[in-house]
């Protein structure tokens, strides 16, 4: 890819991922990546703001073949995705200086052995004149690491938002032109990656109020040149409140749980409650996270096996303890046979939701009548909880 004019003397370079399928090797990535990079020509100074991933540098120093000189490479987050090759970057351009925050500064020297002559540490608030541009630099902490920021470009209003506003997109368009495909995408970004962070969040953007921002220029992803759709999302996602969802995670062995799952389901329905179903065995755990955003109520279905969780349960009860859904309530059913402690083991892995537990429902082998019934009670319970805080 060739570097691109986003705007007089502003580009885009940097590469797209398009075969990538798995990120931090954790992360789905149905759509690939981008690694997004960008070059500012001010009229005294040059300015190259992030890097690519180490894979993709070779990539980023062609879009670069053509520049004599760097003066500042800017650093927004540590993270190797974005900073990997700034040591290539300064082999090319030694007396370029690294921008970044003070503790962006010491993870960077412990990731990527940079010289700690090379940088030049800036303080929130703090600007950089580059002839007829100016750089202002915003702290942006847990953004998702500790020593993220943004940089802002005055003249131009640009926010360079690095993971800030990011999705996981491969695309040859610059701009956003599939509002519904970005959405969907951003929102994923936002419930893997930002949404153990909500509260924190919440106050950076408060911090951007002050700044009429007319373009996005994330490092993933497309850039926003109608920025505030996204700005209402990412508020909607980080202040607004559950919604009349229940997210049904399960794992069935051989159908009883199963059965308990496809009864739930039908309740729920009955009594006007949206469902999000996932079977673990096949789900790509993206989705169950993005549903997390929403879901007022979580139930996961389990069988028990060596008398605990499925594993698999398990993971899905360590995913959302881990992202910290704004969920309100939690339940368990499952099938066991010789006993166990599936519930126990389930509520003590999810110590960070704040949660009204909901009677669970397990039953021994193949859920008879009674155990059918009192899914049909859960069910209701469910409702009537959801109806009890206004979402019905």
């Amino acid at each position: 890819m060739q570097k691109r004019e986003i705007k007089d003397g502003i580009f885009k370079l940097g590469s797209i991922d398009w075969d990538r399928r798995l990120f931090d090797s954790l992360i789905p990535l149905p759509d690939g990546t981008s690694y997004n990079s960008y070059l500012i020509c001010g009229s005294e100074k040059t300015v190259l703001i992030d890097s690519v991933d180490p894979v993709m540098s070779d990539e980023l120093m062609d879009q670069l073949s053509d520049v004599k000189k760097i003066d500042y490479i800017i650093s927004n987050h540590a993270e190797q995705d974005h900073s990997g090759s700034i040591p290539v970057v300064l082999k090319r351009y030694p007396d370029a200086k690294v921008v970044a925050t003070p503790k962006a500064k010491g993870i960077l020297i412990d990731l990527l052995h940079i010289d700690e002559n090379a940088f030049v540490t800036v303080e929130d608030g703090e600007t950089i004149p580059i002839g007829n541009k100016t750089l202002k630099f915003i702290h942006t902490p847990w953004v998702h690491w500790p020593e993220t920021m943004v940089t802002y470009l005055v003249e131009d209003n640009i926010l360079f938002s690095c993971d800030f506003f990011g999705s996981h997109i491969a695309t040859s368009d610059i701009f956003v032109t599939d509002q519904g495909r970005v959405h969907e995408a951003a929102k994923r970004y936002f419930a893997e990656i930002m949404m153990p962070f909500r509260n924190v969040i919440e106050k950076n953007l408060e911090k951007l109020k002050g700044y009429e921002i007319r373009m996005i220029a994330p490092s993933h992803g497309q850039v926003y040149d109608k920025p505030q759709w996204i700005m209402d999302a990412y508020k909607e996602w980080v202040t607004g409140g559950p919604k009349n969802l229940v997210s049904l995670p399960f794992i069935s062995m051989h159908g009883s749980t199963r059965v308990m799952v496809e009864r739930l389901l039908s309740g729920l329905t009955a009594h006007g409650v949206s469902v999000d179903l996932f079977n673990l065995a096949v789900t790509d755990i993206g989705k169950l996270a993005m549903s997390l955003v929403d879901a007022a109520t979580i139930v996961v279905g389990a069988p028990t096996v060596l008398a605990g969780p499925h594993p698999v349960a398990a993971y899905a009860a360590f995913l959302a303890n881990a992202i910290r859904p704004r969920t309100k309530f939690l339940s368990i059913i499952g099938s066991y046979e010789w006993g166990g402690k599936t519930v126990e083991t389930l509520a003590g892995m999810i110590p960070n939701l704040k949660v009204e537990v909901i009677e669970p429902v397990l039953c021994k082998g193949l859920p008879k009548e009674a155990d059918l019934l009192a899914i049909d009670k859960l069910a209701q319970a469910i409702a009537d909880k959801h109806r009890g805080i206004g979402l019905i």
